[in-house]
């Protein structure tokens, strides 16, 4: 995979001791201070590359995009992205406008390829019209490609055991539908926490676990239930989920982290300004966005080489980190 190359526009020090002025340094400075680069300082694109993200609604879909579209801006790519959202266009329909645009090649996020009712055959036949791609959040063992994952059963085991360590025994789960990879792993790491933390049974785990939408609504539905339930602590599948869940407690007069501790999963920017600061499970979007687009440039070369056998399904694990901040809490006696 390759790095980007490092400039700076004050040196111009070649290794041997003497000064060169390159100018390398110049089309850096002209894009940060606002200007429009000069038509001899404007590279060729190596040709188009296709994002098809599901909604820009969730802050976490535009953090990965920005980091895909940088990353491939300094493979010398140009980045289109595509965004389904409501009644738009969908990703068969998407993917089909950028190859009749002759895309070089195509980033998945969070797609149909994370469903586990989706066809997966049509990557199959992405696959044999030539287009190499990639796929981000959703491995499926029936795809021959590249996947970007983070770890999501061990995101939902650090906060289990965050919780368990502040003295919480009835956790519950709120998480996307279950048809979703992401929401499987997370329901999977989420019922062996509590097996190792408290000796409960994976069905004793799966009626704390509350499937809904990845979003504030959802979150909230999932907490009412879990609420009556009688849970100190929840978990949930997003941040957007999370926040949630405050409201739903606060709803009922309980007090975020005193009366319900809250952990959510991604930390997109704005997170930590929230009331309170929400304890979530980072993704690491700047690792799994530059491996993505690393994975996509090795493909589109040896594509460019010849190859004619099927691309290598792997898939890259990417470790979460627990960021605590005021959203959880010690269990109240």
């Amino acid at each position: 995979m390759g790095e980007g190359e490092e400039t700076s526009v004050g040196s111009g020090k070649e290794r041997g001791g003497g000064e060169k002025n390159t100018g390398k340094g110049v089309p850096p400075a002209l894009d940060v201070l606002g200007y429009e680069r000069p038509v001899r300082l404007r590279r060729r694109s190596a040709g188009l590359v296709g994002l098809v993200i599901p909604e820009l609604t969730n802050p976490i879909f535009p953090a990965f995009a920005q980091i895909i579209e940088q990353s491939l801006a300094g493979h010398g790519y140009t980045p289109v992205l595509c965004t389904q959202m409501p009644g738009g266009a969908t990703e068969d329909e998407l993917v089909e406008q950028l190859e009749e645009r002759g895309v070089t090649g195509i980033v998945f996020l969070s797609g149909l390829h994370a469903d586990t009712r989706a066809d997966p055959s049509r990557y199959a036949r992405l696959a044999a019209r030539g287009v190499p791609f990639v796929l981000i959040n959703g491995y499926n063992p029936h795809i021959d490609a590249p996947f970007v994952s983070p770890d999501d059963g061990a995101a939902a085991r650090m906060a289990v055991r965050h919780l368990a360590e502040l003295g919480h025994e009835r956790i519950g789960l709120a998480v996307g539908p279950a048809r979703y990879v992401p929401s499987r792993r997370k329901a999977e790491g989420f019922a062996a926490a509590l097996g190792e933390s408290f000796g409960l049974s994976r069905g004793q785990a799966e009626r704390r676990t509350r499937h809904t939408l990845f979003s504030v609504e959802g979150g909230h539905a999932a907490a009412a239930a879990l609420l009556d339930d009688g849970c100190t602590g929840i978990v949930c599948g997003s941040d957007l989920m999370a926040l949630g869940v405050v409201r739903a407690a606060r709803q009922r007069g309980l007090d975020v982290p005193g009366d319900l501790s809250v952990v959510g999963f991604d930390d997109s920017q704005l997170i930590a300004f929230t009331d309170p600061p929400l304890t979530t499970v980072r993704q690491p979007v700047q690792s799994m966005a530059t491996a993505a687009v690393g994975a996509l440039i090795e493909e589109i070369h040896e594509r460019a080489q010849g190859r004619q056998t099927p691309p290598q399904r792997t898939e890259f694990v990417f470790q979460p980190e627990l960021v605590v901040r005021g959203s959880t809490g010690s269990v109240r006696s």
